[in-house]
């Protein structure tokens, strides 16, 4: 898998079901947001140019599609990834996958760079747009 695929284990408890006993579909945005800070951490240039900058990512759309159903003990493994920068949005990949190998839900997050001090959306360019196209790869590279 590529390096620039981040990846995070999680363990379902407990309180992450639903009344049916699997994970209710709202845990899964907590589980891809881990994915994501755990992105950061290890592609800390990236988030040093964004501070440098005055920008911060903000999400502007989600679209999950759920697989498969996680329930209580399952260790599920947060694939995290850039797939593609415009000019002024990006968008994360994410895939979430049992220990057995079943793919348990994907989403792809597009987010826009924000200006902290004007407090508006910016164009992504300079050490940032470096820094997030070196980090590109496709879809393809999740599942290798």
């Amino acid at each position: 898998m590529s390096e620039s695929i981040s990846s995070v284990a999680l363990r379902v408890r407990g309180y992450h079901l639903d009344g049916y006993g699997h994970v209710n579909n709202a845990r899964y945005l907590e589980f891809m947001e881990e994915g994501r800070w755990a992105f950061f951490d290890e592609h800390s240039r990236l988030i040093n140019q964004l501070k440098q900058s005055g920008k911060a990512f903000v999400v502007v759309n989600l679209n999950i599609d759920y697989r498969a159903a996680a329930v209580q003990g399952d260790d599920l493994n947060v694939l995290t990834g850039m797939i593609e920068v415009g000019e002024r949005s990006a968008i994360c990949h994410h895939r979430i996958v049992r220990e057995d190998g079943v793919l348990v839900a994907q989403a792809d997050l597009t987010f826009v760079l924000l200006d902290l001090q004007a407090n508006k959306a910016a164009p992504i360019e300079g050490d940032v747009r470096v820094a997030l196209t070196e980090l590109l790869v496709g879809k393809e590279a999740f599942s290798a």
